[in-house]
Order: structure tokens, then sequence, then C-alpha cells
């Protein structure tokens, strides 16, 4: 497989994309159509704007369609299980960043969480249990991440159809 250097970059216009996927804008328009999982976000002036994931999986879907010959409806069918499945060994670790939602533990295990700390057990936690819990909790914290954005693509529809 290609290895594609993505720049570091928070935000892409379609001219980029296409140019580091190698493929013209309007297969990618067309695949934006087909694959869910590829949905850029437009800016005021109407214009795509891809973010990191967007490229990466505008990439995914060029490996399994170009390279690994997969149809349509198979690379839907595999992207789908990658998603799911525990093995995502093709998706990059997602970057560090400020989590979207404060989400506070109900007051019952808000009172314990000090008296945790201070336990026997948390001291005999190897820093390999620790980074495997800080992953997990990455993890989750995606799984928010997925559920905002799920949330403003839902209400947006809505506010298109109460301003007609």
């Amino acid at each position: 497989m290609n290895e594609t250097v993505i720049p570091e970059k928070l935000f892409f216009k379609i001219g980029e994309v296409c140019e580091l996927a190698g493929v013209q804008a309007h297969v990618l328009r067309y695949w934006e159509t087909e694959f869910p999982m590829l949905a850029p976000q437009k800016n005021r002036a109407g214009q795509r704007t891809y973010r990191r994931r967007d490229v990466e999986m505008a990439l995914r879907i060029k490996e399994l369609l170009y390279d690994e010959q997969y149809t349509i409806a198979g690379a839907k069918k595999k992207l789908a299980s990658e998603s799911r499945g525990p093995n995502r060994e093709t998706a990059a670790p997602a970057p560090a960043k400020p989590p979207a939602r404060r989400l506070q533990p109900p007051p019952s295990l808000a009172a314990r969480i000090p008296a945790l700390v201070n336990t026997p057990v948390a001291a005999v936690i190897s820093e390999e249990q620790r980074g495997v819990l800080r992953e997990l909790g990455r993890g989750l914290q995606e799984i928010l991440d997925l559920l905002d954005e799920g949330d403003a693509q839902i209400r947006s529809p809505r506010a298109k159809a109460k301003e007609k």
C-alpha cells in the first residue's frame, strides 16, 4: 500500500484532498453520496471543508476500490465492519484534543473517587494498565464526539425545515 503523508492541518479544501487521494473532484463528490462516513462539512461560502479523518476515509475508500478491487457495495460492508470491529489496524490514533463534553460522575460515585485514588489498589496499577485506561478514556471520548456530531446533524435538517 502506498503511504500518503497527510499535512498537519485542521481543514482541507476539495482540491487538496483530490491531490492527496489522486482522484478527481467529481469522484470524491460521488464517494460522498455512496459512503455516509465521508461527510465533509461546508463553510459559509458553501465549499466543502474536509477534516483529517475525512481525508483518511477518502484514502481508505480509494485503497479498497482501486488497490483491493472491492465493489462499492463491498467497500461499504468492509468499512462498516472495520468501524465496529475490535481490529482497527487501518485507523490512525485520534489526536489528543480537549473534551467536548464535561460529564460529571453521579454523586454517589463522585463521593467515592477521592477515596479510591488513595487506596492500595491505585498504588499497584502498572504504567501499562494506566495507559490502557487512558486509551479506554480516549475511545469513550471519541464515542461522545460522534454522538455530538450526530446530534448536530439531526438538529441541522430540523432547523432548516422550521425556517421554510
